[in-house]
């Protein structure tokens, strides 16, 4: 049986041919964003579909968005469409998980405003207390243990830190990783009074919108870290603000926001977030890269991911990724 598959995403139009190198010969692909005269798809490849891509073919019963998380516009459009079942790639765990590693270490050892100093030709600030936090014998929470989260629980872990693994399923016997403890998200707040660096790399659900408020960040002992490179809404923006800003957080680093552009006309003037992050110096802040790593190698890896998938669903075979459209994962 032929599988047809109708790609809008730019960056995999481009690579077309890179991709049809990698699929089975059953698989026949076009491309958009104008959608086919007879469309008849069966796999629609697009982050961000509208109701006429999903409408226009009777045969649609797949829907790649080609990276990780659905937003909850797609989820709850594609809810009417009870036949459609959507995948993601995870193509971007490796990139994503260094950038944490990068924030981490940044803001743990205030890099930026001892750059800015010395820059500055200053070196009063090698003579002050040091701000830096030891990360050794810390204990790191790593909320959100899948892909990503694993990569980073490794890390910290290498670091000498004691590493918990905080997800939805954990159970008392489950231990991806030999050495690192999980527990499940009903345990956050318990385990919050022990955590020094508070890891996220969740995705954006109902369930995990604002888990992280004042409570949370007041529960964590003072001079704590906070790296978030899931989604900005998962941690309440003012609470955060105000921590960082009252120094009971010693610092954070964050890749995911509050606001962004809507198009390129405004990408030099757009606030990440309603509250002042940026005059803070206790903050790094990353426009929402850490996913993209080293560009072409990330795509070579998306294109490879997305081409595993289609053959999958090809040959009828247990495809990765598939998203809980009532979870939101």
């Amino acid at each position: 049986m032929t599988l047809r598959v109708h790609i809008n995403h730019e960056r995999l139009k481009e690579q077309l041919d890179q991709i049809r190198e990698k699929l089975d010969d059953s698989i026949q692909v076009t491309t958009g964003p104008d959608l086919p005269a007879h469309a008849d798809y069966h796999v629609l490849v697009d982050g961000n579909p509208s109701k006429e891509e999903l409408a226009a073919s009777p045969d649609l019963r797949t829907l790649v968005v080609p990276w990780a998380g659905v937003s909850e516009a797609v989820r709850e459009m594609v809810l009417q469409y009870p036949q459609v079942s959507i995948y993601n790639l995870h193509h971007n765990a490796a990139p994503t998980a260094e950038t944490a590693m990068a924030l981490l270490l940044s803001a743990a050892k205030f890099i930026i405003p001892f750059d800015q100093a010395l820059r500055r030709n200053n070196w009063s600030i090698r003579y002050e207390p040091n701000p830096s936090v030891l990360l050794l014998g810390k204990t790191a929470l790593v909320l959100g243990y899948g892909e990503i989260g694993q990569r980073i629980a490794r890390v910290c872990q290498a670091f000498g830190m004691r590493v918990w693994g905080v997800h939805k399923h954990a159970s008392p016997d489950s231990q991806l990783i030999p050495g690192i403890q999980e527990f499940p998200v009903e345990a956050l707040r318990k385990l919050l009074p022990d955590t020094h660096v508070l890891m996220l790399s969740l995705p954006l659900t109902p369930e995990t919108k604002g888990l992280i408020g004042e409570h949370e960040l007041n529960s964590m002992p003072p001079g704590g870290l906070l790296v978030n490179v899931g989604r900005g809404p998962v941690v309440e923006q003012k609470a955060l603000y105000e921590a960082l800003r009252d120094k009971h957080l010693c610092a954070a680093g964050l890749d995911v926001w509050y606001n962004y552009p809507k198009d390129d006309s405004i990408y030099q003037n757009t606030p990440p977030a309603d509250y002042p992050f940026g005059e803070l110096e206790n903050i790094v802040m990353s426009p929402h890269r850490g996913g993209q790593g080293g560009t072409e190698d990330v795509e070579v890896m998306r294109m490879n991911q997305l081409a595993e998938l289609l053959n999958a669903l090809a040959h009828n075979e247990d495809a990765p990724h598939k998203v809980n459209l009532h979870e939101g994962y």
